[in-house]
């Protein structure tokens, strides 16, 4: 019983100790870096603010899944993700990337302005790759929503 009430207090004591240094009403907000464009990319949300859909950029991908069929273990395989920025302001790319080494993505160095269409360059290099391969590479713009993804993938034949 000594021990129960022990652990509540330590508890209570933890909780009390622990407050946050944020009132109420404030919002921690991290920015990592800057660039020249962060004030379109970064859109502060909250829940009390609705979300403008309407008049932000809006990107899509004629073809968001691209399966390059079968290759040779050590071939590589180039592809450009067409897309068109069907929202009415500019689009900016922040980032492209994916989370492997071997699919290496190319961003756009310039605005997209609405109703006009760019491409994502990539390329999958299958160096020490076997069996089926899906790579993901994620977009991140300030279109709405923030973050795009498209889908590279097939099946790397193994020279042995």
């Amino acid at each position: 019983m000594n021990k129960l009430l022990l652990v509540l207090a330590l508890l209570t004591f933890g909780l009390i100790a622990c407050e946050s240094d944020i009132k109420e009403g404030e919002q921690l907000v991290e920015i990592s870096g800057s660039s020249e464009n962060s004030n379109l990319i970064r859109n502060e949300l909250t829940a009390d603010e609705p979300v403008d859909t309407v008049n932000t950029a809006r990107i899509v991908f004629d073809t968001p899944v691209y399966d390059f069929g079968e290759v040779k273990e050590g071939e590589k395989v180039s592809y450009s993700f067409e897309f068109e920025n069907i929202g009415n302001k500019s689009l900016v790319i922040k980032d492209a990337r994916s989370t492997c080494g071997c699919t290496i993505p190319e961003k756009p160095k310039e605005a997209i302005a609405p109703g006009e269409k760019g491409e994502i360059p990539v390329i999958f290099n299958s160096t020490g790759k076997e069996g089926k391969i899906s790579k993901v590479v994620t977009i991140t713009s300030n279109a709405y929503p923030t973050k795009s993804e498209v889908l590279l993938t097939g099946y790397v034949i193994s020279e042995e």
